[in-house]
C-alpha cells in the first residue's frame, strides 16, 4: 500500500502539474513505486479525439491502432457501460477474438493483471485510468485489496487536472432523445439484439433502425455502439 504521506504528495504534485506530460512523469514514478507494469489515462472528448498519456511501449500502441483492437477489447467494451472499476479478471476472454487479443497483448508486455477505472466528468466527459501488473492471482488479490481506493482517488485527481488543461472544453449542448429513441438505445445497452429490441417495442426492425439512426445523429455518434456509450455517459439512459 502507498504510504498516506507519499500519496498526498503525489496528489499535490498532480494538482501543481502544468500539462499532461508532467502528469505522465509523475505516473511513471508512481508505476515504479508500486512495481506496476504500466499506467495509462485516456480521455475521449466531445469531438471524439483522444488525449492522455501512457507508459505502454510504442510498438504495442501502434499495433493496437493498426489492428483496430478497440472494437474487440473487452476492457474498452466493459468500461463504456461500467461505473465502477473493472478488474480484468472479471471480463470474458473466452471468445476467439478476445483470446487472440489477450495473447497478443501479453506478448507485447501488457501485463497479466489489469485494473481500469472509468471516470465520468461534467457534461458527459469520459475517461479511463488503467494500471497493469505482472503477478499471479493471490498477489493481485492482495494488491487490489490494499490499493483500490487509492487508485480510484488518483484517477479522479488526474482527470480533474486534465479538464483544467483543456481550456476549450465546454459542455456539449444537450440534444434530448425522443421516448422511442431512448427506449431503443436502452434495450441495445442491455444487450438485446435488434430483433429482440424491435419485438419488445412492438415495432419492425426497419422502424427500430430509424429510431437508432435518429439517436445517433443527435448524439453525433460514429456508430450504434458509440451512440449507446455516449447516451450512457451523458446520463440519457441507464443500464
Amino acid at each position: 500500500m502507498v504510504k498516506r504521506q507519499t500519496l498526498n504528495a503525489m496528489l499535490e504534485a498532480i494538482e501543481a502539474a502544468s500539462n499532461l506530460e508532467e502528469i505522465r512523469e509523475l505516473m511513471t514514478r508512481f508505476r515504479d513505486l508500486l512495481d506496476l507494469g504500466h499506467v495509462s489515462y485516456r480521455w475521449v472528448d466531445r469531438s471524439d479525439s483522444i488525449c492522455g498519456f501512457t507508459t505502454l511501449p510504442l510498438a504495442w500502441q501502434d499495433r493496437y491502432i493498426a489492428m483496430r483492437y478497440h472494437r474487440i477489447d473487452p476492457v474498452v467494451i466493459a468500461c463504456y457501460t461500467a461505473f465502477h472499476p473493472v478488474d480484468w479478471r472479471d471480463l470474458d476472454w473466452s471468445t476467439r477474438l478476445a483470446a487472440a487479443f489477450r495473447k497478443d497483448s501479453l506478448a507485447h508486455g501488457m501485463g497479466a493483471q489489469g485494473y481500469s477505472i472509468p471516470v465520468r466528468g461534467p457534461a458527459g466527459q469520459y475517461a479511463v485510468f488503467t494500471i497493469t501488473k505482472n503477478c499471479d492471482g493471490p498477489a493481485w488479490d492482495k494488491f487490489a485489496r490494499k490499493n483500490s481506493r487509492d487508485l480510484i482517488l488518483l484517477a479522479h485527481y488526474v482527470n480533474r487536472r486534465a479538464l483544467d488543461f483543456e481550456m476549450n472544453y465546454y459542455p456539449a449542448p444537450e440534444q434530448p432523445l425522443s421516448m422511442r429513441e431512448n427506449e431503443a438505445l436502452s434495450l441495445l445497452a442491455e444487450g438485446h439484439s435488434r430483433a429482440r429490441a424491435a419485438e419488445a417495442l412492438e415495432i419492425s426492425e426497419h422502424t427500430l433502425r430509424v429510431y437508432i439512426e435518429g439517436a445517433r445523429h443527435k448524439l453525433q455518434a460514429q456508430n450504434t455502439t458509440h451512440a449507446v456509450a455516449k447516451a450512457i455517459a451523458l446520463g440519457l439512459i441507464a443500464v
